[in-house]
């Protein structure tokens, strides 16, 4: 009897093992520390926030669709009271991104006028449509390009020479850049400096503080009007509570800011220990996961 027990056992075990062995799970969540855990307690830490930083891989569509599941959740958390924050446009559009939403102005009109990514049909649209269809607002909280290109070519001081209506569009002047942050010294080690002097790279490292500081900026005007708010940028905005993070952190200390960051990894058993400590919570997503563009 005992011998048919064991040998049932051993049966159940290897059973199990196989199963779990040609398991293809699309995403795994974990903690910074590296601890696995379920979506549910990860929303129960959400629901709690006052902002959410969401960093994406542009092409990735696990982190898409997690994007507008996250929102759905959090809008039914914080009814009328939740809004999205998004990179995808620029603070100049808000106008006809409001029209839209309100149903005043076509979709095609809007998808024209609006200046969407290339990618907005196949990765941001459902996130558009479920705002428009439930009346959430949505910020348009990224400088626009004309700007972060002047500063790419003249640094931040080109920026004065900018009209009292154009400057509506950015963070407020002067923009203040640490470039001890490490996102901004990879930046430079990226562009051929590895120290201050090389005005070229610098002017490039202060054209991306431009985009993180003009986000905290529309970020925290949404949260003095008391919405919850989920935005959503590149990871590389919000990586290591740096970029729009620390933004916020300068203007309000005592904000309450989570972070969600996307990595990909052959192994989703564990999390590898280069993404650590890389945000609150890491979006797993495999190596092999078929990209949008």
């Amino acid at each position: 009897m005992e011998k048919l027990l064991l040998v049932s056992l051993l049966f159940l075990v290897t059973t199990a093992a196989t199963a779990q062995s040609k398991d293809k799970p699309a995403y795994r969540l974990f903690s910074k520390e590296g601890k696995p855990l379920e979506y549910n307690k990860m929303l129960a830490s959400l629901q709690k926030t006052q902002v959410v930083l969401f960093g994406e891989q542009h092409n990735d569509p696990i982190a898409h669709w997690l994007q507008l599941e996250v929102a759905k959740d959090l809008n039914k958390a914080h009814q009328g009271k939740f809004a999205i924050g998004a990179e995808m446009f620029e603070a100049d559009v808000q106008l006809v991104l409001n029209e839209y939403l309100a149903g005043q102005v076509p979709e095609n009109n809007f998808e024209q006028e609006a200046r969407p990514w290339p990618n907005y049909k196949t990765d941001y649209k459902p996130v558009i449509r479920f705002a428009k269809d439930n009346g959430v607002p949505v910020v348009a909280t990224n400088v626009p390009r004309r700007y972060a290109a002047m500063v790419s070519g003249g640094g931040l001081v080109a920026l004065e020479k900018v009209s009292d209506n154009g400057q509506r569009y950015f963070a407020p002047l002067p923009v203040a850049v640490d470039m001890s942050l490490s996102g901004y010294k990879n930046m430079l080690s990226m562009f051929g400096s590895n120290t201050h002097g090389n005005t070229k790279a610098e002017h490039i490292v202060q054209a991306q503080a431009l985009k993180d500081a003009t986000m905290a900026h529309f970020i925290l005007q949404q949260v003095q009007q008391e919405h919850r708010l989920l935005h959503l940028n590149g990871a590389y905005h919000s990586d290591n509570f740096e970029g729009i993070g620390w933004y916020l952190k300068q203007a309000q200390p005592d904000l309450e800011v989570l972070t969600i960051t996307t990595v990909l990894q052959d192994d989703l058993s564990k999390l590898q220990k280069e993404h650590q400590q890389k945000a609150d919570f890491i979006l797993v997503v495999p190596s092999s996961m078929t990209r949008t563009f």
